[in-house]
Parts: structure tokens; C-alpha cells; sequence
């Protein structure tokens, strides 16, 4: 994804790495824990300008004039369903208080637009590693109204988060994975594989992602996970010093399904990679060879953002795309037999742009996707 780590370098860039070590978190055990649970409230609800000196785990508040009355449920089962269609994306900045204010600009309003533009599933940054980030996850109360005005839509919410190869990366996917309000939870898990920073060897980097993975694999048990990965295309060929010997096999067996994160925004002209369609395309028939697995289940991610310009733009520095690719984007899906597909992320679409990948996900190309197996 995209924050203050960039996933996707320049074509000339290479990563800085240097010897380090690295503590397997001891915290495998603390699900019980963090089950973020509200018993005895099913008339409770959350609430727009909620008192963030209460822990929901313990307290019930008013109801919102934006989501309204919620009542406790029962608990769904996972499914890779979410993963089919269109998706959007959301990180801290766009939601959480700390990163975006007291007026972030996804909200639970936001969300209904969203939901009138046809967008089947948010992913959304359900926790981080930083100061400003201090609890398992990001500000439960926020998640807690998100979660539940996003489901009063029918829309899916998955979780991701950035691992930084440290001691608490797993228990905070475990604290995603454990969240729950009123029967709300996160309808899926991602792990967003990318960070290259903090002076690691691509060994030692990869050692550490396959113990992660097995550490929540076991905490989830049968639960669908997803990978969000750097495009092969990237990580084998524009810049194979990124993340070298990358542990392709040792993950494979891992994780459910996979989503490429192949923003065309970053690539130059001259490698040929700067469009919607082929940077996609060729990143995943790349992965299922790496993976040794022609039927791996895919979910594109095309970007960063779009907007309906000629010449494109920026946002933070960084290159956006355009509307005029989104066709092909949506095309590339169609062809690798990918499940669904989304757009990194919603902030960064125009108007036109939301309203084409609508277009696209519902009588265009893409809304010939095939379905997820039943199994």
C-alpha cells in the first residue's frame, strides 16, 4: 500500500539494506485478549463524535444519525467472497483521527457514496505501526462505526496491515483478525508484503515473513488470508534488488488469495510497464509462476488513484493515473482470469474516475469477472 513507505520505487531506484536482527513476537497467545467484544449491548451503537476515553470492548454509546441503531448479530463465517469485484482502498490517512482529523474524508457517509458506485469491499488500514498508532489497531471506535456502516450497505470490510519485521507485527494482525463489535468483524485479513526498510538483509526479510505468516496462519486457522504483493514484474525485473530471492514457495501454501499491487502510475514510458493493462497482466502471470500455480485466485489493485486528466497528476509527491487506463486495467482482470479487481485508493479517484470504474464493474468489461469457487 501506500503511506510514508512508498511500495513502489522508480525503475532506477534500489533499495538501502543492512545486517540487523529481529525478536519472534511472544505474543502468538493473546487472542483471547483482544477480542474486541461488546456482551450484553445488543441495542448498543456506535456513535459519530464517540467519547474516546471509552473502550468499546467495555461500553456501549448513543446511536449515530449516520449509521443508526445497531443490534447485535451473529458472527458470519469467512469466505473469499469479499475478494470478488470491485474494491476500494483506504489507509489510516483517510480515516483514522490521528493521521486525518477529526473530519476525515472517509467516513460513514462516505461509505454510502461508495456503496451507490457499486464498490463491493473496503480495505481498509485496520492497524499500524507508529507513534501515533499506539494501540492493536487503529482507534476502535472509528473501525467499530466504519465496520458497521459499511456492512448496513452490504459492503465487505478486509483488513490490512504493513508488517515492519518487529515484535508486534502479529500481534496486531491477530488483534485485526480478533476485532468484533455487536457480531461486526473485518470480513477478511490482508498482509500488505512490501516494507524493505530498517536495515534488513532480503534474507533475513524473508525469514521473518514466512515465520509471520505461519504465526497468523495458525491463529486463523482455515480462515481466508490474502497477500497484498508487489508486482512480480517489479520485484523480478525493473528492480530485482527490491526484495531479492523472494520466498514465493514458502508463502504459496500460506495464503488464500493473492493481490498485486500493480500501480502503473510508477513506471516509465520507456519500460514499456506504463498502462493499465499490461503492468497487470503480465504481474499476474508472473505471480502464478512464481507461485507454481496457474489457478492461483487473483485480485488486482491498479493505481495509484486516477484522475480524468491527459497528463495525469500527483498526490504527495507521488504520480497518479489516468482515467483513459482504466479500460485497460479493467480488461487486463478480465483476461488473467482475476476475481476482482480495485484502484489504490479511493481518496486519490476523481469523480470521473469512481463513476467510470462503476461503469466498468457493472455492464463493462469487468463485470464479466468469474465468480470465486465455492471452495
Amino acid at each position: 500500500m501506500l503511506d510514508e513507505d512508498p511500495p513502489q520505487v522508480p525503475d532506477e531506484q534500489a533499495p538501502v539494506a543492512g545486517p540487523s536482527t529481529w525478536r519472534w513476537p511472544w505474543l502468538l497467545g493473546v487472542c483471547a485478549g483482544l477480542t474486541l467484544l461488546v456482551a450484553g449491548f445488543a441495542g448498543g451503537a456506535v456513535y459519530a463524535k464517540r467519547d474516546r476515553t471509552v473502550d468499546p470492548r467495555v461500553s456501549a454509546t448513543p446511536v449515530s444519525p449516520v449509521v443508526g441503531e445497531v443490534t447485535e448479530r451473529e458472527i458470519p463465517e469467512r469466505t473469499l467472497a469479499p475478494y470478488a469485484g470491485l474494491g476500494t482502498w483506504v489507509d489510516r490517512f483517510d480515516f483514522s483521527p490521528p493521521y486525518a482529523g477529526e473530519n476525515p474524508p472517509v467516513d460513514a457517509e462516505e461509505i454510502a457514496v461508495m456503496a451507490e458506485l457499486g464498490v463491493k469491499t473496503i480495505y481498509i488500514q485496520g492497524a499500524h505501526r507508529a507513534e501515533r498508532s499506539p494501540g492493536l489497531t487503529e482507534d476502535p471506535w472509528v473501525l467499530a462505526e466504519l465496520l458497521v456502516a459499511a456492512h448496513s450497505h452490504d459492503i465487505a470490510v478486509v483488513a490490512w496491515y504493513l508488517p515492519k519485521w518487529e515484535d508486534e507485527d502479529l500481534s496486531k494482525m491477530i488483534a485485526m483478525a480478533d476485532f468484533e463489535f455487536l457480531g461486526h468483524r473485518f470480513d477478511g485479513i490482508g498482509v500488505d508484503i512490501e516494507y524493505n526498510q530498517g536495515g534488513l538483509q532480503p534474507q533475513e526479510r524473508s525469514r521473518i515473513l514466512v515465520e509471520l505468516s505461519e504465526g497468523l496462519r495458525a491463529h486463523v486457522g482455515d480462515q481466508p488470508l490474502s497477500a497484498i504483493v508487489l508486482p512480480p514484474v517489479l520485484t523480478e525485473e525493473v528492480n530485482t534488488e527490491f526484495w531479492p530471492d523472494f520466498p514465493w514457495d514458502e508463502i504459496g501454501p500460506l495464503y488464500d488469495i493473492w493481490q498485486p499491487m500493480s500501480y502503473w502510475s510508477f513506471r516509465s514510458e520507456s519500460s514499456g510497464y506504463k498502462d493499465g493493462y499490461t503492468y497487470n497482466a503480465e504481474s499476474t502471470r508472473l505471480l502464478r509462476e512464481l507461485l507454481n500455480d496457474p489457478d492461483a485466485l487473483v485480485h488486482g489493485i491498479g493505481g495509484i488513484g486516477a484522475v480524468d486528466a491527459s497528463e495525469g497528476g500527483e498526490t504527495g509527491g507521488e504520480p497518479l493515473a489516468v482515467v483513459a487506463d482504466l479500460e485497460g486495467f479493467a480488461q487486463s482482470l478480465v483476461d488473467s482470469d482475476s476475481v476482482g479487481g480495485s484502484m489504490y485508493d479511493w481518496v486519490t479517484l476523481d469523480d470521473a474516475a469512481r463513476r467510470k470504474l462503476a461503469e466498468l464493474f457493472s455492464t463493462g468489461q469487468a463485470s464479466s469477472l468469474p465468480d470465486i469457487p465455492s471452495s
